[in-house]
């Protein structure tokens, strides 16, 4: 996003957050009726433009939203699309895709409330390992063929009882709106707004076997020490790492996996 969006944006969270500090606000309603608006102009093009439109009066397009908004959400929602139309926006498309992100954060919410973040998070981490390594899995649920009927039911089917609820609504959202994105950008992003509701970062650590409880400990505390933040862990297991840990926090990683080790020493030699 150019600068007017980002302003914009920040500004949509500071509201959003002030918003759901008020315990009395139902987070997951807000989520399914955000992500409904957000629906509802990326279909509407026209709509979206008029909202955003920098020659229109930034009250005026805000009482446009209301008016459309009113009958069909509740007032924490009218309440904040309102605020955000006022705003200036670089693009049109950026106020969509700031109101998915915050229809997103409602839900995690929702979670954190219930005491359930980490499971959420944990979740969308083991399934976005799963949907990677599963062709079939992934074809079906990316297939533009597919109605979102079949896709909601596939779904409901793999998380259904499994998985946590906040977890399950979140994915059947991403899987039938993917608004352009890949199924595994979607959950990388999902994962990091996951994170970020607690101001951490998120490191996927690989490893040859599982991590005792111990050992994840220790690195999560050597990783918090080392970054100056928490760091959640997102753990995976690969036995071609040989040995040793793997860890990649955003663009940078941390390798000393026996694997990695031998394509140095291999490079050395052939050098």
């Amino acid at each position: 996003m150019n600068g007017a969006s980002r302003e914009a944006l920040a500004s949509a969270r500071e509201q959003f957050n002030a918003l759901t500090d008020d315990t009395s606000v139902d987070a997951a309603k807000l989520a399914e009726e955000l992500a409904a608006v957000t629906a509802l102009l990326d279909r509407e093009v026209s709509l979206r433009r008029v909202l955003t439109d920098p020659a229109q009066a930034a009250e005026a397009r805000a009482e446009l939203a209301g008016r459309l908004l009113g009958n069909q959400v509740g007032g924490p929602a009218v309440d904040l699309v309102s605020g955000m139309v006022r705003a200036r926006w670089s693009g049109s498309r950026d106020l969509t895709d700031s109101l998915e992100e915050l229809a997103y954060s409602a839900d995690l919410v929702a979670a954190q409330r219930a005491g359930q973040l980490d499971d959420v998070e944990d979740e969308l981490f083991r399934f976005g390992r799963i949907v990677s390594s599963n062709g079939e899995l992934r074809g079906a649920l990316t297939d533009r063929n597919a109605t979102v009927a079949a896709k909601t039911e596939l779904l409901r089917a793999l998380l259904g009882g499994r998985a946590n609820p906040v977890t399950e609504r979140i994915v059947i959202r991403l899987v039938v709106q993917p608004r352009g994105r890949s199924l595994e950008a979607g959950l990388d992003a999902l994962s990091k707004l996951a994170a970020s509701r607690r101001d951490r970062m998120v490191a996927v650590v690989t490893s040859a076997v599982p991590l005792s409880e111990g050992q994840r400990q220790r690195l999560g505390a050597s990783l918090a020490q080392l970054y100056g933040r928490q760091v959640h862990l997102n753990l995976d297991v690969d036995p071609e790492v040989l040995g040793g840990v793997q860890v990649r926090i955003g663009d940078e990683v941390i390798n000393g996996t026996i694997a990695a080790r031998l394509e140095e020493a291999d490079r050395r030699m052939a050098g």
